[in-house]
C-alpha cells in the first residue's frame, strides 16, 4: 500500500481510483467562496476563473450549467443566461485539497465578457513564446 502523504484528509483518490465526493467536502474561504477554473471539454483550453459559493455550486449540480457568485455585484449569476453563451457542465472536479474546483464544460459562444473566446486571450505578463501551444493549433488567430 502506498503512503497517502498527498491525501492527508482522505478527500480524493490516492491512486487511479475515481472519487465522487459530497459537495460538503468543498473548503470555502473566509468569504464563503471557492475558485472554479472553467476548461473547455473538447480542447482542454482554460476559459475563465470565477468563484462559487455553496448556493451556486448547488445550482450548478442541479441544473448542469455553470452558476457563479459575483464578488462585485454580490449575487449569483448563471454564466451565459443573458448572452446565450452558456456553459454545459460535463464534469465538475475538485483538487487534492478540496479548495479549488474545475468545471469541464461545453462552451456555447465565447466565455469572456469582452467578446474573446477565453478570458486569457491576448493578455500576457511575460513575453509570448512566439508560437502557439500545440493544444491551441486548432484555433485561428
Amino acid at each position: 500500500m502506498q503512503p497517502q502523504a498527498d491525501n492527508p484528509q482522505g478527500q480524493g483518490p490516492a491512486s487511479d481510483e475515481m472519487s465522487i465526493a459530497e459537495p460538503s467536502c468543498v473548503k470555502y474561504d473566509a468569504n464563503g467562496l471557492v475558485p472554479c477554473i472553467v476548461q473547455e471539454w473538447t480542447t482542454g483550453e482554460v476559459l475563465m476563473l470565477a468563484y462559487m459559493n455553496e448556493q451556486s455550486l448547488s445550482k450548478t449540480l442541479e441544473t448542469g450549467y455553470t452558476w457563479f457568485y459575483s464578488r462585485s455585484r454580490q449575487e449569483l449569476w448563471n454564466k451565459g443566461a443573458t448572452s446565450g453563451h452558456l456553459q454545459k457542465v460535463r464534469e465538475l472536479r475538485f483538487d487534492c485539497d478540496c479548495d479549488t474546483l474545475l468545471a469541464l464544460v461545453e462552451q456555447t459562444g465565447v466565455a469572456c465578457h469582452t467578446g474573446d473566446l477565453t478570458c486569457f486571450d491576448r493578455r500576457w505578463l511575460s513575453p509570448p513564446a512566439g508560437e502557439q501551444p500545440p493544444f491551441l493549433a486548432h484555433r485561428e488567430r
